[in-house]
């Protein structure tokens, strides 16, 4: 492997954590202390106007130092490009502890949501709402330690003690409050409502409509309070019921305060036992273990589920309103095949002085193997394959065209796959093939769109797939 010296070596992998409107995110680690952080490089030539924003984001996020908010390390400026340095959490996305359809175990809500709660009464005490809360932008630290990340909305609300109404219709439709789509609206009532669809998506694996407008069926229903049978409420406990109901009330005035949200009798409840540092799914509520029916919800998939996911922990600075690499379309499977054949992955290798301020950079080779896998976030949308690397694209591509999805690879060989979600809003995730000392791995990772409909692509493709994804070996 070819390094550099400078004062201390930095490797950084080229394999992308992440990708944001203004680029993508990737992972530098110390050759000697083993440290982690991530760096988001933003090209300057291919997004002339991210300067502006970029400034604004960092002139937010370097004020910030809170457990709860991934923190900012420094930041170095070149004429044409730009590189920002992170706290790596190597847990990933909130969204990738999410089954769709299904949620995850009260208990863990219950955490996750009073760390995000945590997190955001700090924003506010300084005056600054996030305005983009949603899973894609919470993260998970090693320690399984929520983060609240990306502020590239973020904005002042109030200066000197002086707050202003915010106008600027700006974040994710499904987690935005009717407000904000309406009139000038006060940002902590706006946060907490996006917080409570957060709620609920960990609740229930789902998302209770498209956008809380009156041109949405689903919204109108709990408008007008003729909801009670329809999913997703009818998946909550009458407890966790009575919060989703407070927090996401139409009427932003009388939605709950943040102290309300946390005294709420839901958020008080005791759960039992605790494994790799989050709760088990067993509950003191009954509602939150069983429907309103009295029947059983589905507390064995969440066990499986959470005894598997808590061992992984993730974790990366990423963006889910990105850019996709650039990228053409094969006429062939067999051209695609051909490329991949041809293309050669290079990895590059940062040096860096004692300042984070001051990066020196320079590219060298340094491939990824088994053994220096675990550094990069541990995704649970990642499978071995039984098949070669270019069968694998093959029978991948093969299995996208007969799903009707779009796809193309780009020049280090990643497949980018295009189609729309359920919202028929627009869906972008990579799948990327590693040659791991002679296995394959299939990763793939949202580029674009929403992370719960990202997770039940990902779980149809696995299954398409199921007859060449390698069972025996699955520690990834």
């Amino acid at each position: 492997m070819q390094t550099s010296t400078f004062v201390d070596d930095w490797l950084c992998y080229n394999t992308i954590l992440g990708e944001g409107a203004y680029g993508e995110v990737k992972l530098l680690i110390h050759k000697k202390s083993q440290e982690k952080i991530a760096c988001k490089i933003i090209d300057h030539h291919k997004y002339k106007d991210a300067s502006a924003a970029i400034n604004r984001e960092v002139t937010i996020h370097k004020l910030l130092d809170h457990e709860n908010i991934i923190k900012y390390f420094g930041r170095r400026q070149e004429p044409l490009k730009e590189y920002i340095f992170l706290e790596y959490a190597a847990g990933g996305e909130l969204f990738q502890l999410i089954e769709p359809d299904v949620g995850m175990p009260p208990a863990n809500t219950q955490m996750y949501m009073k760390q995000l709660l945590c997190g955001v009464s700090y924003l506010h005490s300084k005056g600054i709402a996030h305005r983009d809360i949603k899973p894609e932008n919470l993260l998970i630290s090693i320690d399984g330690i929520l983060k609240i990340s990306d502020f590239g909305m973020a904005t002042l609300f109030r200066f000197k003690g002086r707050e202003r109404l915010l106008d600027k219709k700006c974040g994710t439709k499904p987690y935005l409050a009717p407000e904000v789509l309406q009139r000038p609206y006060k940002a902590p009532a706006a946060d907490l409502w996006s917080c409570g669809i957060v709620f609920v998506a960990m609740m229930t694996g789902e998302l209770p409509w498209a956008e809380a407008t009156d041109k949405n069926e689903e919204f109108l229903k709990w408008k007008n309070d003729i909801y009670i049978s329809e999913t997703p409420w009818a998946k909550l406990g009458n407890t966790a019921l009575s919060l989703a109901r407070q927090i996401l009330n139409v009427d932003s005035m009388r939605r709950l305060k943040l102290e309300q949200i946390e005294r709420h009798p839901w958020m008080r409840l005791e759960f039992s036992f605790v494994i790799s540092g989050n709760p088990l799914i067993r509950s003191t509520e009954n509602s939150s273990d069983s429907s309103e029916d009295g029947s059983e919800k589905p507390a064995k998939r969440w066990n499986s589920m959470v005894e598997a996911e808590t061992r992984m922990n993730r974790d990366t600075p990423t963006v889910t309103q990105s850019q996709p690499t650039i990228s053409h379309r094969h006429s062939t499977i067999m051209e695609a095949v051909d490329s991949l054949r041809n293309t050669r992955r290079d990895q590059v290798c940062f040096s860096q002085p004692t300042q984070n301020e001051d990066l020196v950079l320079q590219f060298t080779q340094s491939p990824i193997t088994k053994d220096n896998f675990q550094d990069l976030i541990k995704r649970l949308t990642r499978f071995y394959v039984k098949t070669g690397l270019e069968k694998t694209l093959e029978v991948l591509c093969t299995v996208l065209d007969s799903l009707h999805y779009g796809w193309t690879t780009d020049a280090n060989g990643a497949v980018s796959v295009t189609t729309v979600d359920s919202c028929k809003n627009q869906l972008t995730f990579k799948a990327n093939l590693f040659d791991m000392d002679g296995k394959i791995l299939l990763d793939f990772r949202l580029s674009k769109g929403c992370g719960l409909q990202f997770k039940k692509k990902f779980l149809k493709l696995k299954e398409c797939l199921s007859d060449i994804i390698d069972n025996k070996d699955v520690k990834i």
